[in-house]
């Protein structure tokens, strides 16, 4: 089992930047497939970006390619995402999910992530 504690959240400018961090306990980060999410007030959780077990492979939904950029340092058991030219829209509670994977991929489904963060909140203002 693996826990995950996202930081980084806060408030910034339509055009900031902000990096999230997600720290996963146990000692077997570098196994896991990683993914962030995102949902905004009234509205489902969807996919952000996911990134194979060693960095290897990524994907981004297309409201965030090109903006933002997911990667992991194994060393130090955590995933980031650095987020660019932030929009308001972009605005939500992030979370961060992970999945014990044999092979090297990114899920974009987040119905087969087994471990979730509390979320933090990423608030854009226009």
């Amino acid at each position: 089992q693996v826990q995950l504690v996202e930081s980084g959240g806060g408030l910034v400018q339509a055009g900031g930047s902000l990096r999230l961090s997600c720290a996963a306990s146990g000692r077997t980060f570098s196994s896991y497939g990683m993914g962030w999410f995102r949902q905004a007030p009234g509205k489902e959780r969807e996919f952000a970006a996911a990134i194979s077990r060693n960095g290897g492979i990524t994907l981004y939904a297309d409201s965030v390619k090109g903006r933002f950029t997911i990667s992991r340092d194994n060393a130090k058991n955590t995933v980031y995402l650095q987020m660019n030219s932030l929009k308001a829209e972009d605005t939500a509670v992030y979370y961060c999910a992970a999945r014990p994977l044999i092979t090297s991929a990114a899920i974009r489904d987040a119905a087969r992530y087994d471990y979730w963060g509390q979320g933090t909140q990423v608030t854009v203002s226009s």
